[in-house]
């Protein structure tokens, strides 16, 4: 047991933080009377203080979504305090896809959701699966469109190449495409 000198009550030692400055190892203040100390001083300073929120035992509060969620809801974080991470997990895979379409195509989930609604929701090549699948060139970073998996990965597959697409296609139409014998060792592609 210690006393806090700030609320004059003895509390066990689990309610002071650790300090290694001091004698015996915690701080002088219980984690109580620190934290309404610190927010005070906050307030003095003109600072924007967060409104401190009760949760019952076994939740934490998502600043985010503004919900309070059960432990399951959450990710670990051993560097955190309360071993959990900032973010629950659906705000965390709401972020995480942003943060993907911004950082690999430079657009945003609205302008990804407008191409799919000038689209019909349906992808642009095959005309029958929803537009699901962000497709751009490698060469220059450009966004094309958004096509279903299988188109987006065929494209992707044929090296983002016309010839060799239209080539499969002239292959799938039946022209035959093979290459001409000229001379010994010689063959001739067709035009």
């Amino acid at each position: 047991m210690k006393r806090c000198p700030r609320c004059e009550e003895d509390k066990p030692r689990t309610a002071f933080a650790r300090n290694k400055a001091m004698r015996d190892g915690l701080q002088v203040y219980c984690r109580e009377c620190a934290s309404a100390y610190h927010q005070a001083r906050q307030v003095a300073k003109g600072r924007n203080v967060r409104p401190r929120v009760d949760v019952p035992a076994g939740h934490k509060y998502c600043r985010t979504c503004g919900k309070i969620k059960p432990h399951s809801e959450w990710t670990r974080n051993r560097s955190a305090s309360d071993g959990f991470a900032t973010l629950c997990k659906s705000c965390k895979a709401i972020k995480g896809r942003a943060g993907h379409l911004k950082r690999h195509y430079g657009i945003t989930e609205a302008e990804r959701d407008e191409m799919i609604a000038s689209q019909m929701g349906l992808c642009v090549i095959c005309l029958k699966a929803p537009a699901v699948h962000v497709d751009h060139c490698h060469e220059t970073g450009r966004v094309r469109g958004v096509l279903c998996f299988n188109c987006n990965s065929a494209i992707g597959k044929l090296g983002d190449d016309p010839d060799a697409v239209r080539r499969a296609a002239a292959y799938l139409e039946g022209i035959a495409w093979k290459p001409t014998l000229v001379a010994p060792g010689v063959y001739q592609l067709p035009s």
